[in-house]
């Protein structure tokens, strides 16, 4: 593997982790948070979503925004036709459980489903796979890859479309950006009828494969 495609990486997994923190709740630390990671992304819409949250960020505004009867709800359950909610959980605790992805207290307060855990959960994947090329484990590294392109077209496509519009229309500039920023990389809304079942290792052999050795 090249310093390059390391690099790219390593960067891609910095714009979901700050896509996953700007749809968080602020929080005393969550400034500090951003502002780290915007130095380490290049994407103009997500550095402007953090100068834009410098004004604009507050508790309050983003239970207005996100929370009941607000105009864009965060969780991927309000877009589904036909999950269950139990049934949604549990796919998506079974896919968390799998990759040893246990998001931290900031995010914790946020259902499975919701936006920034799932953003949260490809940032964490895109570490787990720059490092498995790093020590040249090919098998986890495609596992990995894999898990978060199937991730991304089951999960993250059901809503992704329909929240960027209502945040875009929502009046909150640093919202609206980062939704734009998730678009881009998600895509539009995608057909979701027929589901595609992932390999994926199970806990036991991935436990000792963990993201703290990067």
């Amino acid at each position: 593997m090249t310093a390059a495609v390391q690099t790219q990486l390593l960067r891609e997994a910095a714009e979901w982790r700050l896509l996953g923190l700007l749809f968080e709740c602020p929080s005393p630390s969550w400034r500090e948070q951003i502002e780290t990671l915007a130095v380490e992304v290049a994407d103009a819409d997500l550095k402007a979503a953090v100068e834009a949250a410098r004004r604009e960020a507050s508790e309050g505004l983003y239970h207005s925004i996100f929370g009941p009867g607000g105009p864009a709800p965060g969780r991927e359950i309000s877009y589904r036709d036909w999950a269950q909610p139990g049934y949604l959980l549990s796919e998506l605790t079974s896919y968390y459980e799998a990759f040893a992805y246990y998001p931290d207290q900031a995010a914790i307060v946020e259902a499975p489903d919701h936006v920034s855990v799932e953003t949260g959960f490809i940032a964490y994947l895109k570490l787990k796979e720059a490092y498995a090329e790093a020590i040249a484990d090919d098998e986890h590294a495609a596992v990995t890859r894999d898990a978060a392109q199937q991730f991304i077209h089951e999960h993250l496509s059901a809503m992704t479309e329909p929240l960027a519009h209502s945040l875009k229309h929502s009046g909150v500039e640093y919202l609206a950006l980062a939704g734009k920023a998730l678009l881009a990389r998600v895509g539009p809304k995608r057909d979701q009828s027929a589901k595609n079942n992932l390999p994926i290792l199970a806990v036991d052999e991935e436990s000792e494969f963990a993201c703290a050795e990067v």
